[in-house]
């Protein structure tokens, strides 16, 4: 186990939570850094974890902001673009 599933656990378990799928939500925060704007990323993470304790299915609502950020346009520098295009 490694520092991040250590800390994971520790804050499951402090809040009394099920387990979740990491990668799931690090992959959707790293989207909506890259494909929109980056302090977008927490904030969606945290909605999208409200709409899952509100009873949505987690893939389901992971991919809806998937498609949200298909068609955002990014509000990246032009250097952050290149970056992610090297």
């Amino acid at each position: 186990m490694n520092a991040l599933d250590e800390w994971t656990d520790a804050v499951r378990g402090a809040l009394h939570l099920d387990p979740i799928e990491p990668k799931l939500v690090l992959d959707l925060a790293r989207e909506v850094a890259h494909g929109v704007l980056r302090p977008a990323a927490p904030l969606t993470a945290y909605l999208v974890g409200i709409a899952v304790g509100r009873g949505a299915e987690p893939r389901e609502a992971v991919a809806a902001v998937e498609a949200l950020i298909a068609g955002w346009p990014s509000q990246d520098t032009p250097d952050q673009r290149e970056d992610r295009a090297n």
